[in-house]
């Protein structure tokens, strides 16, 4: 999307289940694990750019030996920074002893990160800064092997205080923020508390129902414990993502199905969702099964996957990204006048690619409407040059924009430096005939809206075109996110901007002070979560009029095209994404409890004037 927002996370695991002797065998390679798990985490980069970490547990060791082992990395490219170190090791063994490779079991023995389970994590900071220290995954160690646990997932909570306070855990001030490290003691509480006597096999499921049972938000995550079990389990709405593949020689969970498919090359069916609630469970001898852990509640997973996140490689998400654009075909054709003689189509940025393919084939079912209709209205009355011209009508379209190198600024003075960001982006001259074409582009989602005005809508106009149409393939994005996305401040939306200055301009400004005094109300009866009072806030308005008012702000002073903004219905949303109907960020209609407890907080960190999450 043009405005960058840090989103979600990507996490990878692999149970190998055979012996490494096996491997390298087979696949040529004693590392055939590792090599399989660098490439689930590549396969999912763009989940996270602030951090990498791999953590892996070797099986059957003698006492004493160690066997979990975690590594982490904060740098610019820090996968390939995890891998290089793993690398380094491997080859500083090689060095004084060549021919170790060709023995399996002394590889396992002197290899730190050649283990039988292994645990793969890329992150973006949804708290916190891009500090190692808050990097996945997180250890809990302990003197007796069972009780040694580590985690790592795609998630946010949002009860991490109750979570802290029930686990009696005092977490330094690195940590005191992280819903991980609350996560973790909970887990490992439970985890302590099965293994008490240590006489029996460990009871994954029952530490699981017991731990996860207290979480409130939306989670994929994976815990490989020093008994030689793991688990991957998944909210029980489903936000977030959760797939997994099995077969004899391996068991693999990643959050988007195309990295598996790709790094195992399987097909689709081969890959299967893990279910809301559930949770996959793997023993220390390799067998495993999928357990229900948490009653399925009403399925609510993240839209945002659909609409950006998540590669597009994948073919469903591929075919819903495009019919996101095909059902914006009918609206545009209306802002156009149906009108595409004179109208040039693009889009920006490059993510918005494949729901722009889908407006254009709307469209192109319109225009070739149009055709049949005209040509059979005609009846005899054509002749070759006129039946060509009709047939060979095609809709403009073209790359006006594409996106420079990212560019930095040394200026820290505001004009200068937005004088700078306009030339994130390059266009393409020529192409618009300028007071005569209207242009329209496509952009995944506007949150800001910063980068359009700033940049985009600023550089478009020096085209020259008679109007700037600027296309949303999500609706409005009206309310916090707290479930893994760092959307979680009000005053940050052109939303919600649009709708106060509705309320200035209407006489209504009483609408904020009285959602203000009922959260504040809330908030002394500890009953927050109770509503999302911020509904109140954009109750007065059609989703048209707060298009209008965006547009209005979004407008930069001295262009001279006309600039109107159309987005997504939520109606169209859910017919084109209808397995993921999470859709709380644009209709405030929030799965847990929680999330109205967020929402109702940011609106009273905006009034007090409080630069502060909402969680």
């Amino acid at each position: 999307m043009s405005d960058a927002i840090k989103h979600e996370c990507g996490l990878a695991f692999i149970r190998l289940r055979k012996p490494f002797s096996y491997y390298q065998q087979k696949y040529g390679s004693v590392f055939y694990g590792l090599n399989k798990l660098y490439l689930l985490m590549e396969k999912q980069h763009n989940r996270g750019q602030d951090g990498a970490g791999v953590a892996t547990v070797k099986l059957n060791t003698e006492p004493g030996v160690p066997f979990m082992h975690r590594i982490r990395s904060a740098a610019p490219q820090a996968i390939g920074d995890v891998f290089a170190k793993i690398r380094d090791e491997i080859q500083e063994i090689e060095k004084y002893q060549p021919e170790i490779t060709k023995y399996p079991g002394l590889m396992k023995g002197h290899v730190r990160f050649l283990g039988e389970l292994m645990m793969g994590h890329i992150r973006y900071a949804t708290q916190g800064k891009n500090n190692v220290e808050l990097c996945h995954p997180f250890v809990r160690y302990n003197t007796i092997p069972a009780r040694n646990l580590t985690m790592a997932g795609n998630f946010n909570l949002i009860n991490t205080d109750e979570l802290f306070a029930f686990s009696k855990a005092e977490p330094g001030d690195v940590h005191k923020n992280s819903d991980l490290a609350a996560m973790l003691e909970v887990v490992h509480h439970f985890l302590a508390k099965e293994d008490s006597d240590g006489t029996k096999e460990l009871d994954v499921r029952k530490i699981l129902q017991q731990a996860f049972s207290m979480f409130d938000g939306g989670y994929h995550t994976c815990g490989l414990i020093g008994s030689g079990d793991a688990f991957v389990i998944r909210d029980p709405h489903g936000i977030r993502p959760s797939y997994y593949y099995i077969n004899d020689d391996v068991i693999v969970a990643a959050s988007e199905r195309a990295a598996i498919r790709t790094t195992f090359n399987v097909g689709e069916n081969e890959v299967l969702e893990l279910m809301p609630g559930n949770a996959l469970i793997v023993k220390n001898n390799g067998d495993y099964s999928i357990e229900q852990i948490l009653e399925p509640k009403e399925r609510k997973a993240c839209s945002f996957e659909r609409i950006y996140f998540s590669r597009g490689n994948d073919e469903k998400i591929y075919r819903e990204r495009t019919d996101l654009g095909r059902h914006l075909s009918g609206t545009v054709l209306k802002a156009i006048d149906n009108d595409l003689r004179n109208t040039i189509f693009s889009f920006i940025p490059n993510t918005a690619e494949v729901a722009f393919y889908g407006l254009v084939k709307g469209l192109e079912a319109y225009l070739n409407k149009i055709k049949v209709e005209r040509i059979l209205s005609w009846g005899n009355d054509y002749d070759e040059e006129k039946l060509s011209e009709m047939v060979n009508r095609r809709i403009r379209i073209d790359k006006i924009a594409t996106k420079d190198v990212k560019m930095r600024t040394f200026i820290t003075e505001d004009s200068s430096r937005n004088e700078m960001v306009q030339h994130v982006y390059d266009i393409t001259y020529g192409k618009v005939r300028p007071g005569i074409d209207t242009l329209v582009v496509i952009d995944d989602s506007i949150v800001r809206g910063t980068t359009l005005k700033e940049s985009i809508i600023k550089m478009l106009d020096r085209l020259g075109p008679k109007k700037i149409i600027v296309v949303s393939s999500a609706p409005q994005i009206r309310y916090p996110d707290c479930y893994g996305i760092d959307m979680s401040k009000m005053g940050d939306f052109v939303a919600f901007q649009a709708a106060i200055a509705l309320l200035k301009d209407h006489g209504k400004e009483h609408i904020l002070q009285e959602a203000y005094g009922l959260c504040k109300e809330l908030a002394r009866t500890n009953t927050l979560h109770a509503q999302n009072v911020v509904k109140n806030i954009y109750k007065p308005f059609t989703p048209e009029q707060i298009s209008a008012k965006i547009a209005e702000i979004l407008t930069p002073k001295g262009i001279g095209a006309e600039v109107e903004v159309i987005y997504q219905s939520i109606e169209s949303l859910h017919a084109a994404c209808p397995n993921n109907l999470g859709d709380w960020y644009f209709t405030g209609n929030y799965p847990t409890p929680g999330g109205n407890r967020v929402v109702n907080k940011a609106f009273m960190n905006y009034m007090e004037g409080k630069n502060e999450r909402g969680y």
